[in-house]
C-alpha cells in the first residue's frame, strides 16, 4: 500500500472515530435533556397566601413536568412544625423564613438550614381609608405616616384596623416586629431589653378584627369595612383588594416612615435527594417570564432587578427593617401581644407630690408632663407610651397628707381634660408624708383588686423632696410585706424629682418589684415616660 493510501484510511478511521463520538455526545445530551424534563411531584409546605400562585403552577408542570402538591398553614405556626427537625415534605415555601430560622437558632442546629432561594417580594405594610390617612396626615409636619402616627391614633380611639395573628402568621409578626422596632427608636435588630417595657399596649387597642390568615383577613375586613380605618397586611393583598373592585372605599397604601418588615418568599429544599428537580423549580420561578408573570397575577414585587415594575409597585420602600435575632425578643412580643388581647386595661395610680415645694416651675412641669401623656406630647416615644382607650387612671395629690384623688376611665377626651383639670388645681399642702401617702395609695389598689381580681393595677410616685412627715419608709414595708400576695404584686415605679432622696426611693421601687426612674437627670416627662408601659 502506498503511502498516500495509507494517509487516506487513517483520514477515513478518523472521520468515522468522529462521528461516533459526536453520536455519543448527542445521546448522552439527549439523555439528560430528558431526564431534566423527567416528570416529578413535589410536595410542599406553603404559607396560606401563597394560594394565589396556583394558575402559575398549571404554567410550571407544562413548562418543566414538575407537579407541586402544596398544603397551606400560616408561616409561623408552618415554622414551628419544621423547627422539630421530622419533614414531612420535600420543600417549605414560606412568605419568610425567618421566624424557622429563629428557632432553628435556639436550638442550635442552625447549621441545618436548608438551601433557600428567594422567589419574589411583598413588604407589610397599611391599607388605610383616604379620609383617615389625610387626617392623620395633616397632623404630622411632613405628610409623611409613621408606625407611632398610628399608635397614637389607636391609643386615641380614631384609627380601627385590622391584622392577622402574629402567633400564626407572618404578616402579623411582621407588623408587630415593625411597630415594636419603631417603639424602641434604636434604629436596629430588637434586643430583649428593647421589649421590657411593653410600649405596644395603646397600638394594640385599635385592633378590631383578626384572622390566621392573610386571605381570611382580607375577607373579614370586607365583611367588616363600615366599621374598620385600616387594614395591616402585604403590599399585594391590598393591591388586590383594591384592584378586585370590592371595597366600597379603595384604601390608600402607606408605607410608614419608621421602616417596614420585607418578605422574600424563600423556596427552601428539605429532602436533599430532591435537589435536581429544585434547581429546576428555582431557575423556572426565577427566569425573567415568569417573574413578570408573578408580578402582574399576584402583585408581588420581582426578585429580578431587570423586570420593570408596574404602576402600582413603583412606590419606594423606605426604610428596611431588621429582623430579631433572637427568639426570646419574638416570644416577649407574642406574650405582650396575648395579654393585650386577654387583659383588661390596667389601672394605673399616679401619686403627686403637692407639697410647697413643688411651686411654680416645678408644677408647671408636673403638669406639662401630664399633658404630654395625654396626648400633647408629638414626639414618636411620647406617641408609643401615652394613656390609651380603656386604661384607668387614679391621680392621687399629696403633701404632708394624702389631700384628694379622682379616677377616670379613658373613652374619649372629656375624660383626659377632667384628669387634667385636677392636676391644674393649685392646693399645695405643707409636708412631704411620703410614705403614709404610698400606704394609702396600696390601700386603694386593694380596694380596686377586689372589684376586679386579676387586673393589672400599678402605681406611680413622684416626688421632690426627703419624707419629713407621716410613717418612715421602714414602716411602710413592714405594713407592706404584711398585705395580701395579690396587693403585694401591685408595683411602685418611683420618680426622684428635685431634692428626693435616691437611696429611699429607689429602695421602695425595688421591695415592690419596680424600679425608680431618676428625673434630676432628664426632664420630668422623660422620666414618666421612661416607666410608662412596665406594669406587667
Amino acid at each position: 500500500m502506498t503511502a498516500h493510501g495509507a494517509r487516506r484510511r487513517s483520514r477515513r478511521r478518523a472521520r468515522t472515530a468522529l462521528a461516533l463520538a459526536c453520536l455519543y455526545v448527542l445521546a448522552l445530551l439527549t439523555a439528560c435533556s430528558e431526564g431534566e424534563d423527567e416528570p416529578v411531584t413535589l410536595t410542599v409546605l406553603a404559607g396560606s397566601e401563597l394560594a394565589d400562585m396556583q394558575p402559575l403552577l398549571d404554567d410550571l408542570r407544562r413548562d418543566t413536568g414538575i407537579t407541586l402538591t402544596m398544603e397551606y398553614r400560616g408561616t409561623v405556626e408552618a415554622a414551628a412544625s419544621l423547627a422539630t427537625g421530622s419533614y414531612g415534605h420535600d420543600l417549605a415555601w414560606l412568605s419568610s423564613s425567618r421566624p424557622f430560622q429563629l428557632l432553628l437558632k435556639e436550638s442550635g442546629r442552625l447549621t441545618q438550614s436548608p438551601l433557600s432561594t428567594s422567589t419574589m417580594r411583598s413588604p407589610v405594610v397599611v391599607g388605610i381609608k383616604p379620609e383617615v390617612a389625610g387626617t392623620l396626615r395633616r397632623a404630622t409636619p411632613d405628610g409623611r405616616l409613621s408606625w407611632a402616627d398610628l399608635a397614637d391614633a389607636a391609643a386615641a380611639g380614631s384609627l380601627k384596623y385590622a391584622m392577622a395573628d402574629p402567633r400564626r402568621t407572618n404578616s402579623g409578626l411582621a407588623a408587630l416586629v415593625g411597630v415594636a422596632t419603631a417603639a424602641a427608636g434604636t434604629g436596629g435588630a430588637l434586643r430583649p431589653e428593647d421589649v421590657s417595657c411593653d410600649r405596644l399596649r395603646g397600638f394594640f387597642t385599635g385592633q378590631a378584627v383578626t384572622e390566621d390568615s392573610s386571605g381570611r383577613l382580607a375577607d373579614a375586613y370586607v365583611r367588616g369595612e363600615d366599621h374598620l380605618d385600616a387594614l395591616i397586611t402585604y403590599e399585594s393583598e391590598l393591591l388586590a383588594l383594591n384592584r378586585a373592585g370590592t371595597l366600597r372605599t379603595p384604601l390608600e397604601i402607606v408605607y410608614p416612615k419608621d421602616g417596614i418588615v420585607l418578605s422574600d418568599y424563600p423556596l427552601m429544599l428539605l429532602d436533599p435527594a430532591k435537589r435536581a428537580a429544585y434547581d429546576r423549580l428555582t431557575s423556572w420561578l426565577r427566569s425573567g417570564p415568569v417573574q413578570q408573570k408573578i408580578m402582574e397575577r399576584t402583585l408581588r414585587r420581582p426578585v429580578d432587578p431587570g423586570i420593570t415594575r408596574g404602576p402600582d409597585l413603583r412606590a419606594p420602600l423606605g426604610n428596611a427593617l431588621y429582623f430579631p435575632d433572637s427568639q426570646a425578643v419574638v416570644d416577649r412580643l407574642l406574650a405582650d401581644y396575648d395579654r393585650a388581647r386577654t387583659e383588661r386595661p390596667a389601672h394605673v395610680l399616679f401619686l403627686l407630690d403637692f407639697s410647697g415645694s413643688m411651686r411654680g416651675e416645678r408644677i408647671a412641669a408636673l403638669r406639662a408632663t401630664m399633658d404630654g401623656l395625654s396626648g400633647a406630647d408629638g414626639s414618636p416615644s411620647g406617641k408609643f407610651t401615652r394613656f390609651h382607650r380603656g386604661e384607668t387612671l387614679t391621680v392621687m395629690r399629696f403633701g404632708g397628707r394624702v389631700l384628694d384623688e379622682r379616677s377616670v376611665t379613658y373613652t374619649g377626651a372629656a375624660d383626659l381634660e377632667r384628669l387634667r383639670g385636677f392636676v391644674a388645681d393649685d392646693g399645695f399642702a405643707p409636708g412631704t408624708a411620703v410614705w403614709s401617702a404610698l400606704d394609702h395609695a396600696y390601700g386603694t389598689a386593694a380596694g380596686a383588686l377586689a372589684k376586679e381580681p386579676g387586673r393589672r393595677v400599678s402605681i406611680v410616685l413622684m416626688t421632690d423632696g426627703e419624707n419629713n412627715a407621716g410613717m418612715s419608709l421602714d414602716a411602710f414595708l413592714t405594713r407592706y410585706e404584711a398585705l395580701p400576695a395579690a396587693v403585694r404584686a401591685v408595683r411602685t415605679y418611683t420618680v426622684r424629682y428635685g431634692e428626693a432622696d435616691p437611696g429611699e426611693a429607689d429602695r421602695a421601687a425595688r421591695a415592690t418589684g419596680g424600679h425608680m426612674a431618676d428625673a434630676t437627670g432628664q426632664s420630668l416627662l422623660d422620666a414618666f415616660k421612661e416607666i410608662r408601659g412596665c406594669h406587667e
